[in-house]
């Protein structure tokens, strides 16, 4: 016979597991709102938000990007573009994860692709100006300021997670994922 522990005996507690399924989509969308919150004005948002980590947010973030540049493509190559778009993400953000690990980082795994994910935010209004407006210089400076942006938000969450030697090594790659997609919006993949 298994014996089981119950941490949290209160017959009056709520599990998630009993909640509305309604009530759960309000309570995840909220999460992603204030983790977006962080991202995109970090003067506004906690920055401890990121470490409750979630992978809904990224995902959304990912398939925004993914059909935006999947609009821009040519009609031949939407599908190859949108896959493209969506492997690199999530394979990026995991070269990008890992590095940050073996660079002894204090955060977890998922903490960091989390983080990874909500920082594309900026990337995607960056794509979505840049579809909306058809001059290529001020594509190019769209397209700097939410690079910058994102990588500004990265560091804010990379910062004092690694000895302060390695910090560049961590943050390098950051700028490196984050350069390929603002490069892809740029060029109009």
């Amino acid at each position: 016979m298994l014996n089981e522990v119950h941490l949290n005996a209160d017959p009056n507690t709520i599990s998630t597991l009993d909640e509305p399924v309604l009530q759960t989509l309000l309570r995840d969308a909220k999460a992603i709102g204030r983790k977006l919150i962080v991202v995109v004005c970090p003067p506004l948002g906690d920055e401890r938000e990121l470490h409750d980590w979630d992978l809904w947010g990224p995902l959304f973030l990912c398939l925004m990007l993914a059909s935006i540049l999947t609009i821009n493509a040519s009609d031949d190559q939407g599908a190859a573009v949108f896959s493209a778009v969506f492997i690199f993400v999530w394979l990026g953000g995991l070269v990008v994860t890992i590095n940050a690990k073996l660079l002894g980082s204090k955060i977890m795994f998922f903490q960091t692709y989390c983080a990874m994910g909500y920082c594309l935010a900026p990337i995607c209004l960056g794509a979505l100006f840049c579809w909306i407006i058809p001059w290529f210089f001020v594509n190019l400076l769209l397209c700097v300021i939410a690079w910058a942006w994102a990588c500004w938000a990265a560091l804010r969450f990379f910062r004092n997670t690694v000895n302060a030697d390695r910090e560049v090594l961590v943050v390098y790659p950051v700028g490196l994922f984050y350069v390929f997609f603002t490069w892809m919006v740029l060029v109009g993949i």
